[in-house]
């Protein structure tokens, strides 16, 4: 097992781990356009492991598993949402987040993640695979700051028509990665691309300008979306015996109000060169809108329930040490405050197979 990467990040030096999830990502890029796209399928690091339709594997009880691997589990539960869902920043698959849950409870946890996805697509991952899963048990969504960044991405790429930036725009699109930093230099261009190069005259590429509506109205569209597509979980599931729960991703600026310093270290190199995800959660960092989108979605949801693990994570003995390796990844000691965050919140630990019948709602 790769030991645990909770070490401060020291600033001008790559960060942690970044080296295998860089690639990993970056080989996802490849999409079939016909399927719903998550990452590379079958996947193999000394960090991260995906089997073949591209899920990250968890590890319980000394075994892996996957939506296309469950082995002999009679029943599964699990984590659905984004790249913290999936565990970017873990060392390994058994620090992942729901690895950490798997130890927590003594079930099997299968991670349903993908970077980038929004809340639709979460569900549209759940039905994709949803015939491989078999008796389903509790259903986790750590989710919500993919959604609220698809729109803004929905006004970048709605915005005039600029052909000098609809490529990077595409490209940007193509590799939705939640912040990920570029790794090292840049592969060494060829010698015509050199050429080219020298000769050329040497302009500055300045960030494109985009122009985003104020915070307040991206965010509370995000929340509906968000709303809508937890009651359609809630419809989907109603006539199972699993437990439906949101809980509002952390976010750095969100959970804190005081930073240890590998944090502060983090955040100032990252405040020299923010990353298009950080963009595009332009002016959403601010505590008052942070409550009140958490409320809307509560409010949208209804009678999902709903939690903010923003609100939450200060209740971990580990808290004040370094947690975040963005603003949005967490390390292995953040992945495992978080498992432990939700095992005592939902009562994981001591509901062994204790389950609800969901009262059905008829679709209109």
């Amino acid at each position: 097992m790769t030991p645990s990467a909770t070490a401060p990040q020291v600033p001008g030096r790559p960060l942690p781990l970044q080296a295998d999830y860089q690639r990993f990502l970056q080989l996802g890029q490849r999409r079939a356009p016909h399927t719903l796209h998550v990452h590379e399928s079958g996947y193999r690091s000394g960090t991260i492991n995906t089997d073949a339709l591209g899920l990250r594997y968890s590890h319980c009880a000394g075994k892996r598993f996957s939506a296309s691997e469950r082995g002999g589990a009679a029943r599964v539960n699990l984590l659905v949402g984004g790249s913290t869902a999936l565990g970017i920043g873990a060392s390994c698959d058994e620090h992942s987040v729901a690895s950490h849950l798997s130890a927590l409870t003594g079930e099997v946890w299968l991670s349903l993640a993908g970077c980038g996805l929004n809340a639709s697509q979460e569900l549209l991952l759940f039905l994709t695979h949803q015939h491989r899963l078999g008796e389903v048990g509790h259903v986790v969504l750590l989710s919500g700051l993919n959604t609220l960044a698809h729109e803004a991405l929905g006004e970048v790429l709605a915005g005039p028509p600029d052909l000098q930036q609809a490529r990077a725009y595409q490209a940007y699109l193509n590799s939705f990665n939640e912040g990920m930093p570029a790794l090292g230099p840049a592969p060494r261009p060829s010698l015509w691309q050199r050429l080219g190069q020298a000769l050329a005259p040497r302009r500055p590429q300045p960030a494109p300008a985009w122009q985003l509506s104020a915070p307040e109205k991206r965010l509370v569209r995000a929340a509906d979306n968000i709303g809508r597509t937890l009651r359609q979980w809630e419809r989907l599931l109603a006539d199972s015996h699993a437990t439906l729960t949101f809980i509002l991703q952390p976010l750095l600026p969100w959970c804190r109000e005081t930073l240890p310093a590998g944090e502060q270290a983090m955040l100032a190199a990252l405040e020299q060169q923010p990353s298009n995800f950080d963009r595009l959660l332009e002016g959403a960092f601010d505590s008052q809108l942070h409550m009140a989108f958490f409320r809307r979605i509560k409010h949208q949801a209804d009678p999902v329930p709903c939690y903010d693990m923003n609100s939450m994570l200060s209740s971990s003995p580990v808290f004040a040490s370094d947690l975040f390796i963005d603003r949005l990844h967490l390390n292995d000691l953040g992945n495992n405050a978080l498992a432990k965050v939700i095992t005592a919140k939902l009562g994981l630990a001591q509901d062994k197979y204790g389950q609800r019948r969901v009262t059905p709602i008829k679709l209109v």
